[in-house]
């Protein structure tokens, strides 16, 4: 139908219609509006977003409505407070020539005094979120015991956020006589249980096929490592100069970081999420509606009620966690007869998720490789002429400028003059992309193009050697963008890659060698200049790696030692050595005998240290000036001993504080005092024997007091 004047609708509403400019009925609306208009039935209403559902049931329930009564009559139950504002805004646009209508918003994040007053002043028609209309219930303001119509917009997402129990608690404070009518993009389980339980003859309408993708919108995917998704998406955003899109993430934290991102960069964008005070959202959704904002970084839950028809791209930074929710992000675009463009980016191990969605929309989606550095740098060049060629030149107001402006550029010829301008803007893109490395992971599958590097024959390829390594920040992704840049192609095939400290090795198809060879002449990496040869070395992989395989004669390495002789067992705990126990352990370098500490050396003969001291003490040889006495123990300092042992010699200290506290030693040495300290500690017996005899001769003592 090309008008909305079959539909039954009044005169007053159609003058509305046109006033708006309103004149073309979508598929949804021409199904709905007469059913709803007959007051018979309960409708189960299957479109994609962007669709034209709010007016489907918006116009039809203004025409019911007793004007003249200022009780509630309808309510409107919505997942967010952004589709909240949306659509009581288009009711409100909807009514503009209707005397005695009103139409009023609850949700939260907004002063919930300002709406009481609102209520209590009447209206027809509330539109509201779950959580908030559950609080004016409980209030008394909110009576909702008499209304006429209750309509589930968005059903499924409510569902997704969890607000069944909060629309069982509103249902049941309805009266069974009410027209429920339940709009959803998606059909889950859940759904059909709410139609089951709260709707009476229902019919069920629906646009295309139930979960069916939008028929304007081409779906592509991009397969990118996890830790290189924003490299990704950077390159998407400036392979399209005039992008204006909303991309979705899955948190409100993931949101943050990827909006700071982008803004640091120099990317037109900002954030939407639910941490936003409302003033903040307004702010950002004004900016975003009138086309001051390209780039939108939003959650699903925040982008509900977004109704921009002029989308060109919605990028998932992430799949969302509930396929259908594709559904929902992707409607986004491709509205109002245009086209648009859902891309994704997936990781290899998500691809599987791509199959699923696939069968759920009913689109195939087409996998791309994301651009190279030249693809990006040649997208910005043509975008930068284009807007220049286009740009509206104001005469009056710059011709009083031009004699200075001319006057300073004089010297530059026309072709200089061009290179210059051009470079003011785009010298940021060259920058950026040099070098830029391949970010394409690979994928996984027959399809794969990556495996034909692992799948060649040997004499197709040869080895380059490239005097650029691990110091120099290279890896392989930047190696393969690097050839792809010099070699000015992406179809050239790539075999094994070594990366080491100072220098690669990169095998390359053998008939692109010659090209990369000339244009690698004067080319630089991170500053360096780059020498790049054909390697003549063998395919020894120890070679490559610059170090030698180590050649063994099939004996044991000596540091393994002699091997235990306990048979084919392992020894118990405990157990001693069969050589030890006949004491016949013999080596070429010493002799081991039983029951002694002393060992024979054919080279050299020595005794232990303590053996020695013993020695010198027996003599009498050892000076008080050389120990120090700790309480009778034999802990000694002996000056310019020299072990046979060790052969290494201790010297006493020789700084002035050591000298000092020697000093004072010796002064202590001399005294009456110290002798009687010498008397004290002498011990002739052991301290044990004489505790046990002192103990003895006590005993009689305590036995005589008893």
């Amino acid at each position: 139908m090309d008008s909305f004047q079959g539909l039954g609708l009044t005169p007053d509403i159609l003058a509305t219609l046109e006033a708006i400019e309103f004149t073309t009925p979508t598929p949804i609306q021409v199904k709905t509006i007469p059913i709803i208009l007959e007051n018979k039935h309960d409708i189960i209403g299957l479109a994609q977003t962007g669709t034209g559902k709010t007016a489907a049931y918006g116009l039809p329930l203004i025409q019911m409505i007793d004007k003249n009564s200022p009780a509630v009559q309808g309510l409107v139950l919505c997942p967010t407070r952004e589709l909240c504002m949306q659509i009581t805004k288009d009711m409100q646009s909807y009514t503009g020539q209707i005397k005695n209508f009103k139409t009023v918003a609850v949700y939260g994040g907004a002063s919930i005094q300002t709406q009481i007053r609102d209520l209590k002043n009447g209206c027809q028609i509330v539109v509201g979120t779950p959580g908030r209309v559950i609080d004016l219930i409980n209030r008394k303001v909110l009576k909702i015991k008499d209304i006429q119509f209750l309509i589930l917009d968005e059903a499924d997402e409510m569902l997704n956020m969890g607000f069944l129990d909060d629309i069982d608690t509103i249902l049941a404070e309805t009266p069974e006589t009410k027209r429920t009518h339940l709009f959803s993009a998606t059909m889950p389980v859940e759904i059909q249980k709410i139609a089951k339980k709260y709707m009476h003859d229902a019919v069920e309408l629906s646009v295309g096929k139930r979960n069916e993708g939008a028929s304007d919108v081409r779906h592509l995917y991009y397969l990118v490592s996890s830790k290189e998704r924003f490299e990704a998406l950077q390159r998407i955003a400036d392979l399209n100069p005039r992008i204006y899109g909303i991309i979705f993430c899955r948190t409100r934290i993931e949101t943050k970081e990827v909006a700071e991102k982008m803004i640091s960069h120099g990317y037109n964008a900002d954030a939407l999420h639910g941490d936003l005070a409302q003033s903040q959202r307004d702010h950002v959704m004004h900016r975003f509606r009138t086309g001051n904002l390209q780039m939108l970084v939003a959650t699903d839950v925040a982008a509900r009620g977004l109704d921009v028809n002029d989308l060109t791209h919605i990028i998932n930074y992430n799949l969302p966690d509930d396929n259908e929710i594709y559904l929902h992000r992707s409607g986004r675009t491709g509205r109002a007869g245009k086209s648009g463009i859902s891309i994704s980016l997936v990781t290899p191990r998500e691809q599987r998720r791509i199959k699923e969605i696939e069968r759920l929309i009913g689109k195939n989606f087409k996998l791309e490789l994301l651009p190279s550095g030249k693809d990006i740098c040649e997208k910005q060049l043509f975008s930068l002429i284009d807007n220049v060629e286009k740009v509206v030149v104001n005469d009056e107001d710059i011709e009083s400028f031009l004699p200075v402006i001319y006057k300073k550029l004089d010297w530059l010829s026309r072709e200089d003059l061009i290179k210059h301008f051009v470079s003011v803007e785009f010298n940021r893109f060259l920058e950026l992309y040099k070098n830029a490395p391949d970010l394409n992971a690979r994928i996984s599958g027959t399809d794969d193009p990556h495996k034909k590097r692992d799948n060649h024959e040997k004499g197709d390829f040869v080895r380059l050697k490239v005097n650029v390594g691990k110091i120099n920040n290279l890896n392989p992704a930047r190696l393969i963008g690097l050839i792809n840049d010099t070699g000015k192609s992406r179809d050239i095939r790539i075999g094994k890659i070594d990366i080491m400290q100072g220098f690669a090795l990169i095998e390359v198809e053998k008939k692109y060698v010659p090209l990369l060879l000339t244009n690698f002449v004067g080319t630089t990496f991170e500053g360096k200049d780059l020498i790049v040869n054909e390697d003549q070395r063998t395919d020894d992989r120890d070679s490559r790696y610059g170090g030698r395989r180590r050649e063994y004669d099939g004996g044991k390495p000596e540091s393994e030692g002699r091997r235990k002789e306990y048979g084919d067992r392992k020894p118990k705990f405990g157990e001693k050595r069969r050589d030890k126990e006949v004491g016949s352990q013999k080596s070429e370098d010493r002799s081991w005998k039983k029951g002694t500490d002393k060992f024979k050396s054919d080279d050299k003969k020595w005794k232990s240290a303590t053996e020695k001291i013993a020695e010198e003490k027996k003599a009498g040889n050892q000076k008080p000036e050389d120990r120090r006495w700790k309480g009778g123990s034999d802990n000694q300092k002996t000056e310019g001993f020299k072990s046979e042992f060790t052969e290494t010699k201790f010297k006493p200290a020789v700084n002035t504080a050591e000298k000092l506290r020697a000093k004072k030693w010796q002064l202590e040495m001399e005294t009456p005092i110290f002798e009687e300290k010498k008397k004290k500690f002498r011990v002739s017996k052991p301290k044990s024997e004489g505790k046990k005899r002192e103990s003895i001769e006590a005993k009689p003592k305590s036995r005589a007091k008893k």
